[in-house]
């Protein structure tokens, strides 16, 4: 399999793969000052014969950039051996979950989507294509996050909240009602910094 992106994020995914016996061919990167990481190679395209794989890049929009120009590509799912994810739960293509996240019964989660480090999405919520959720994030029953939309470092979510698509949520932010597409939102209660 290869894995696309061998910075920070990559080497993260690759120890996950790795964890779960997944065997990791190239990582590939367009940063010509990687050349390898943990002894795989880091080349610059995807090699023709590999097919299987998964986008390790954080950005939202790169990420989505990859993958509508990599359609005969089959991505995995990848999830940590310590990440807790209900058997009622749905994950889309590409979706990876890290280390100590929970995704909670009925939640749907789309393709290309992070679930980073002890993350918590619970029961009924809702995440599109494309979405960041940061570690320590916490997003209460029903909660419903767009396409593309990136949730900051330790933010929390109450219940039922609709956050936007391609917006940002701020670290430690606390979003207590609806947040409408393409803004920054920060601060306790959450209040929109930026809009576009």
């Amino acid at each position: 399999m290869f894995i696309y992106g061998a910075s920070g994020h990559g080497k993260v995914v690759c120890e996950i793969c790795q964890l779960t016996g997944l065997l990791v061919e190239v990582l590939v990167d367009d940063n010509e000052n990687l050349q390898e990481n943990w002894t795989i190679p880091v080349v610059r395209q995807i090699p023709n014969h590999t097919t299987e794989g998964v986008l390790a890049i954080g950005n939202n929009s790169v990420r989505k950039s990859i993958a509508d120009r990599s359609f005969d590509k089959i991505f995995l799912i990848i999830i940590h051996p310590r990440a807790n994810v209900s058997p009622r739960a749905v994950l889309g293509s590409g979706t990876v979950v890290m280390a100590g996240a929970t995704i909670s019964v009925d939640a749907k989660i789309g393709s290309h989507v992070v679930v980073n480090t002890n993350a918590s999405i619970d029961h009924d919520c809702i995440l599109e294509d494309y979405v960041h959720v940061s570690p320590n994030v916490a997003l209460s029953g029903g909660v419903l996050i767009g396409e593309g939309t990136h949730i900051g470092i330790g933010a929390c979510v109450i219940p039922g909240v609709k956050i936007g698509k391609w917006t940002t949520i701020g670290a430690g932010s606390v979003i207590i009602k609806d947040v409408p597409d393409n803004v920054t939102v920060v601060g306790n209660p959450g209040r929109i910094i930026k809009i576009g």
